[in-house]
Order: C-alpha cells, then structure tokens, then sequence
C-alpha cells in the first residue's frame, strides 16, 4: 500500500514508519523537519509538510491509500492542547480535501473508560503533567466521532506506553473498543513496537472503521 505517515519522526511515528517499511509498503514520512527521519531500507520518501497547514496536508497526502497520523506537537509544548487541536482538526480536513477516505489517528489513553462513566483522565491518579493533551485527544476524539465522510477509526494506547517498554516487540497484542485492556497483573502495558503492528494490521485489514479501538498485552 501507500501510506502517509504524519509525524514520523516521533516516537509513535518512528515505530510505525519501521514496521510499515518492513512489510513492503510505500510510505511518504511527512514531518515538519522530515532531516531528522533515519534513512530506512525500503521505499521511504521523506517530506516536509506543516499539519497546521490545511493545504499542504493536502497536497503531501494526494495520491495514498491511507494517511496515519501520529501528530503530536511535544508533551513538552506549554500550548499542546489547543495545538493538537488545531492540528488534529487541519489533518483531517486536509485528508478530506485530498480524496483520500482512510485515517487513522493516534490518540491518548486518558479517554478510556475506567469505570462506569469514569474516564481515566478524570480519577485523582492521573498525572497533571500529561493531562492538558490527554485533554485535547478526548475533545477531538469526540470532534472525528462526528465525522461521516472518511473511514476514521481512532486508536488510544493501552495506559502504560513509554520509553521504558520501547525495544520490546513480542508480535502480538490484544484489543478492546472504550476500556482499557489488562493483563494478569492488573496492568494496561505495551511497547511502541506492538503499538505499531496494531497499527499497521488496521490499515491492512480494517476492523474499526469509525471507531475507536485500544490495544494491550
């Protein structure tokens, strides 16, 4: 297939980018400074696109079976939460306006259903440091809900994805649709390696289309 990978140069992204390649499909990795994507055996075509950019969305998407975006403006970005927005809303309109019909989009676990009702962005335990972007993913989560022209589906981690868990890829994992999916331990866990075969099996094979789904040991 040939996908377009909106942030490939970040952490999501770079597992993704990884995999896709690796299972022969042609990938254009769209980055603000596409000079900081590795060079990678296969068919890897680097590109410089701004996401707040509605127009070069579209042009930089043009032409794909699929757009996957792993956007995400930096955990470190004191404006991340209406940037995310700003650029979730842009990429999805700049895939609307290219023609292409799949995407996928990256979300956060801060949305999942941790109890009847509950979210678990809003229990006591949630970082504070993490939660206006976790914040801006649940606002647009409910934004691309709404969305009935392209085959969107959402997919939210599992609640333990971090650097700590990044080089372990077992080659498998489980799913769920709203709540977090656990282990024996009682833990929601998974590399980014697996992360990214879950992601890349969905744009091979769809099984969530206008939804979101979550993925775990």
């Amino acid at each position: 297939m040939k996908i377009a990978l909106i942030g490939a140069s970040g952490f999501v992204g770079t597992a993704v980018l990884k995999e896709a390649l690796q299972r022969g499909h042609e990938v254009t990795a769209i980055a603000r400074h596409p000079e900081k994507i590795a060079a990678a055996e296969g068919k890897l075509t680097p590109l410089a696109a701004d996401v707040l950019n509605i127009s070069e969305v579209t042009e930089a998407v043009k032409g794909h079976d699929a757009v996957i975006s792993a956007y995400n403006p930096g955990w470190s970005n004191p404006d991340i939460h209406d940037v995310f927005l700003q650029g979730a809303q842009a990429i999805q309109a700049g895939v609307k306006a290219s023609g292409v019909r799949r995407l996928l989009v990256v979300g956060g676990a801060g949305s999942l259903f941790v109890a009847d009702g509950v979210q678990l962005i809003d229990t006591p335990q949630f970082p504070a440091e993490w939660k206006p972007g976790a914040l801006a993913a649940r606002e647009y989560l409910n934004i691309i809900k709404k969305e009935e022209d392209l085959d969107w589906t959402f997919l939210s981690p599992a609640i333990e994805m971090h650097q700590g868990t990044s080089g372990e890829r077992r080659g498998h994992y489980r799913s769920g649709l709203d709540q977090p999916v656990f282990d024996e331990k009682g833990r929601s866990v998974i590399s980014v390696e697996d992360m990214a075969i879950a992601i890349v099996d969905e744009i091979e094979q769809p099984k969530h289309i206008r939804q979101r789904f979550t993925v775990a040991y």
